[in-house]
């Protein structure tokens, strides 16, 4: 199981860059820098690829509807190439709120979208020359001036297939992702739930997908506290998961909204998303179930945290994306370096 740890992209980065070369001493296999409405990734990806020596870096996520197809594929190349193969592309759809409200592009088609931005990537990685015609891309694109030419990437890519990782949690995207993806991203991972919310896409998926592509690695995300004394550190999560839940979207747009109420917290997700879209963000925190923060944490004593561990391992998890939750820096790089020893 590789441990991974995705970097906050609200302030900081310098500082948390100049820390990794600890963290890589300490076990990390890779980092994830996401993009919201933020500083982009790319710049961010470029700075920690000069700043390391082994971790692998993952954008974690880019949204398709940002970049063009093409686009994506140069700068997947280009940062697998300066940081000698180190890189994962990680996409996503992200939400209509922030694609058409932050970027200004209609929130159409995501699934067949994202399909034709995977097999455009591997063209173009491949040194093809780009020629295109799907429902939703067509390269030359028709219309237009007509001096469109079908080009090939100038430079050889390091790799011709960057691994791809699909962050999804819809049955039609999670498929999507085990048939075309090297990876697979959830979000609030519950591993006794998985198999009951994601099992059949998951099946369906696979049963399409080539060889060639691998086992699909399956990436969960946990905030990591261990000790007899952190049971606390838990209330740290519900701000999160009461934002997505409740605020990422609107009533009977929300993912994670509709997440939640499969995993069986149907009147908790209603009564979460009616009090934040009101504006009380607090009483819609303190509605969120201590139990679903529990089994989606690795928090508590060590021996818990075994417990968890099998539980991941059983539903299928090969990479652990960790928050490790300490006062100081020392104390991170420890849980860092003890997760990987019990995840090995």
């Amino acid at each position: 199981m590789r441990i991974g740890m995705a970097l906050n992209y609200s302030g900081g980065f310098k500082e948390t860059v100049a820390e990794l070369a600890d963290y890589e001493k300490a076990g990390l296999d890779i980092v994830f820098v996401a993009e919201a409405y933020s500083f982009d990734a790319v710049s961010q990806l470029g700075y920690i690829a000069a700043r390391t020596e082994r971790l692998q870096i993952a954008s974690g996520i880019l949204p398709i509807y940002s970049r063009t197809p093409a686009l994506l594929a140069m700068t997947a190349a280009g940062l697998d190439y300066v940081s000698d193969g180190r890189f994962t592309l990680g996409i996503g759809t992200s939400g209509p709120q922030v694609i058409e409200g932050f970027h200004g592009v209609p929130y159409t088609a995501p699934l067949g979208r994202t399909r034709e931005v995977i097999e455009i990537c591997r063209k173009v990685w491949r040194r093809e020359r780009l020629q295109y015609a799907g429902k939703h891309y067509t390269l030359p694109l028709e219309g237009g001036t007509g001096l469109g030419k079908p080009l090939k990437l100038i430079n050889h890519p390091v790799r011709e297939r960057v691994p791809i990782v699909i962050a999804a949690i819809g049955p039609k995207n999670v498929q999507l992702a085990a048939e075309l993806a090297e990876g697979w991203e959830p979000i609030f991972f519950v591993p006794e739930k998985a198999g009951d919310v994601w099992g059949a896409s998951l099946a369906a998926g696979r049963e399409r997908r080539d060889p060639a592509l691998g086992e699909l690695d399956v990436i969960a995300q946990a905030m990591l506290a261990i000790g007899d004394d952190v049971g606390e550190m838990l209330e740290l999560g519900r701000s999160m998961a009461a934002l997505y839940i409740g605020g990422m979207g609107a009533k009977g747009r929300n993912f994670y909204n509709d997440l939640a109420r499969r995993y069986g917290y149907e009147k908790e997700a209603e009564q979460i998303q009616d009090l934040y879209l009101e504006g009380k963000k607090k009483e819609a925190e303190a509605l969120v179930p201590r139990e679903l923060l529990e089994r989606m944490s690795l928090v508590g004593p060590e021996g818990h945290i075994r417990e968890r561990l099998a539980a991941l391992r059983e539903a299928g998890v090969t990479t652990l994306n960790v928050a490790p939750m300490a006062r100081t820096h020392e104390e991170r790089v420890r849980l860092i370096e003890k997760i990987r020893d019990l995840a090995s």
